[in-house]
């Protein structure tokens, strides 16, 4: 008996670290990037940019978290072919957000940050299903007269962008990541731990079952 003690008690202890990773991997806090994380971006840009702005892609890795404050690299490959980078402060909680670069994570439809350029607070206006980056996202957005934006919900980070400025536009979409997989087989991150948690539990009750089997033909052939 105490074997199967041993291998139940370990099976509810992975089976549960299982669900608790899952748990933490799918939910999120005020800040949901950290240090190491990275995402890339094509970009078009059209009408009479300036240089620096005159780009066709884009990177941004952030490299320092602390609170609320984060520090990101901004790399820029412009038409020219030249790289241009740029180290930016944000700070979600304060509302330094850039172009809307990162906003807090996990807000949903009604929610509003603030936007310390504009002044004032923005509303969350939309939440939807979309493929960014390989994998389907749950993507909230927001729009002004200005601005079109869709970010990722559990992250707070932009995946697409349209901004309209004077004299041209920019339009970004998120193309490759660090922050999530890219779905195996149609299945996404969270529901491919689902999945093997559910074989995960089916194999260990498959093991108790031939550890009980083999303990009852003991006792049976001792008798």
């Amino acid at each position: 008996m105490w074997m199967i003690k041993r291998v139940f008690v370990f099976g509810v202890v992975l089976v549960l670290s299982l669900l608790f990773f899952c748990s933490f991997a799918a939910g999120g806090v005020t800040v949901g990037v950290k240090v190491g994380d990275w995402i890339e971006y094509t970009v078009l840009t059209t009408g009479d940019a300036p240089q620096v702005q005159n780009v066709q892609w884009a990177r941004m890795d952030i490299i320092g978290v602390q609170g609320s404050e984060i520090k990101v690299n901004v790399t820029t490959q412009g038409n020219d072919g030249a790289f241009y980078s740029q180290i930016m402060d944000l700070d979600p909680e304060e509302g330094q957000i850039g172009a809307w670069f990162i906003i807090p994570a996990n807000l949903t439809v009604g929610d509003d940050f603030y936007d310390i350029n504009l002044g004032r607070n923005v509303t969350i206006e939309g939440q939807e299903q979309k493929n960014y980056a390989g994998a389907v996202r749950t993507i909230i957005n927001a729009t002004t007269p200005e601005r079109i934006k869709d970010w990722d919900k559990e992250t707070g980070i932009f995946l697409k962008s349209i901004d309209t400025l004077p004299g041209y536009t920019i339009n970004a979409t998120a193309i490759k990541t660090n922050m999530w997989s890219p779905q195996i087989l149609g299945l996404g991150y969270v529901s491919l731990v689902v999945v093997i948690v559910g074989a995960v539990v089916l194999a260990i009750v498959a093991v108790i079952g031939v550890v009980w089997r083999h303990h009852r033909l003991a006792i049976g052939s001792s008798d």
